[in-house]
């Protein structure tokens, strides 16, 4: 007989997998690789074997010899301290929470484009909010269920991104490449793409992501190394591909980030009643993968954030669960409470949707990219304070091959965070230095704040809970 608390697993090795691809292969990457130009497949190579191979195996390695609820979290707990822990979860959770504005505005952008071309900037906003509050609704539904949103997500994402990939190739092949897409051409202007080559590496994070519902997969020494490796590699595949499909058929210049998919899908199949109608339908399931984006990151940074706040190291508000579900409800509203509130303070300071997904999406990446250092030194010191500890899956090599990988994988997020504020070759930008590094900065001294206050209380529980020192009461055979 199962005791009250106890329940059935909700992850198979199957929906492992599945989330672990829709965590890592975002349909909106392509887009913004695309605005790399004639250099982009060049840069993914690069990334792909310096930064993508790399960070799988260390998040693999971490995965499966510490495979508990909370994930980064957790890694980071074991090889530092508590509030190590409580600061990434904070990074890591708060990054969803502005990241979730720029993935609903871009939404909000593709819809606008294919559905109602004359929808205003703040329609484009209010739309985002909704998408916000469908997304807590998501988290706040039983997993067995929510899961089946980025289990359909995935093959879905696979879909768009290869149609668009073949059909971009065939219409290049037919009508002439849009871009020059060989390898001698990106080396001729490789420093150009040098200032996107944050976007790419953005696009390489959230393998770690399953490891948060640990507690939820049947068996994650087994199935979480298979999951990270196989979605690396799929991912990868696809961006590539995408991104090529997407510079064959549109000039880079024509670039823009909010509708370019959308405009990939016009270019590419309209012109006839039923080529219009297969764009829809193909813009309609592009829609649907952002939204399934959302609810995997969510799902995955809500569990953290919970853990964090049920070890009294977040505040209570974010540990609240369903009673019956277990989900993390206070989590998920916080998530949409600051998501909402952002879109709407960026987008009064934002001229285009464009520009405000580009505000937003920065901001976020830099707060994003800050957990994995604290992630990889938490390797490097785990592999030295613990060598005991069995890793059913292991890089092989030694410790100094671990070691040079994770250092590698280091340099290249701190090159990625500088070249957010500075584009090679060209001045200081004043403004975004402003916008995006003062929001960074005051994201970073809220959670300085929170930690010592969750600190505090949890210093002043202890107080309440030990027992009182009293004096010795009298012997009675004394008296």
């Amino acid at each position: 007989m199962s005791t009250p608390n106890s329940h059935k697993k909700a992850l198979t090795a199957a929906d492992v997998t599945l989330y672990t691809v829709s965590a890592i292969l975002l349909v909106d990457q392509i887009a913004m690789s695309a605005a790399v130009g004639e250099a982009a497949i060049f840069w993914w190579l690069v990334v792909i074997g310096l930064f993508l191979i790399p960070n799988t195996l260390v998040t693999a390695e971490l995965g499966t010899a510490y495979p508990e609820q909370g994930g980064i979290y957790a890694w980071v707990r074991d090889a530092f301290n508590t509030r190590w822990a409580a600061r990434i979860t904070w990074l890591y959770w708060v990054n969803i929470a502005l990241w979730m504005p720029a993935v609903f505005i871009m939404f909000s952008g593709i819809f606008a484009a294919l559905f109602m071309p004359e929808m205003s900037l703040w329609g484009q906003i209010g739309l985002g909010v909704a998408m916000c509050w469908l997304t807590t609704w998501a988290n706040c539904i039983r997993l067995e269920y929510s899961k089946w949103i980025p289990n359909l997500g995935t093959p879905i994402k696979f879909v768009v991104i290869l149609t668009l990939a073949g059909a971009g190739i065939g219409y290049g092949l037919e009508h002439g490449f849009a871009n020059d897409i060989s390898l001698s051409s990106a080396l001729n202007d490789w420093q150009a793409g040098l200032a996107y080559l944050p976007v790419i590496v953005y696009g390489c994070l959230g393998l770690e992501l399953i490891s948060a519902e640990s507690d939820e997969i049947r068996n994650p020494k087994r199935d979480v190394p298979r999951a990270m490796i196989a979605a690396g590699l799929i991912s990868a595949t696809l961006y590539i591909f995408g991104t090529a499909g997407v510079l064959a058929a549109v000039p880079a210049e024509q670039i823009d980030m909010i509708d370019i998919l959308a405009t990939t899908l016009k270019e590419l199949f309209g012109g006839t009643e039923l080529g219009n109608l297969f764009a829809l339908v193909i813009g309609g399931l592009t829609l649907f993968t952002l939204y399934s984006t959302m609810v995997t990151w969510t799902l995955g940074g809500n569990r953290a954030v919970a853990e964090a706040a049920d070890a009294r190291e977040m505040p209570a508000v974010f540990g609240w669960s369903h009673r019956k579900h277990q989900t993390p409800v206070g989590a998920a509203i916080m998530t949409s409470l600051v998501s909402s509130t952002i879109m709407v303070l960026y987008g009064l300071m934002a001229h285009s949707a464009e520009e405000l997904f580009w505000t937003l999406f920065s901001f976020s990446a830099i707060v994003f990219l800050l957990p994995y250092i604290g992630m990889h030194c938490a390797f490097m010191k785990l592999r030295f304070s613990d060598p005991q500890q069995p890793r059913p899956f292991r890089i092989p090599g030694g410790n100094a091959v671990g070691m040079v990988l994770s250092v590698q994988c280091i340099a290249i997020l701190l090159l990625a965070i500088l070249l957010f504020f500075w584009v090679p070759g060209e001045p200081l930008d004043l403004m975004v230095l402003a916008q995006v590094g003062g929001g960074v900065l005051i994201t970073l001294i809220i959670g300085e704040y929170l930690v010592h206050r969750g600190e505090k209380l949890k210093g002043d529980n202890r107080a309440k809970e030990s027992p009182n020192k009293a004096k010795p009461a009298a012997d009675p055979l004394r008296a």
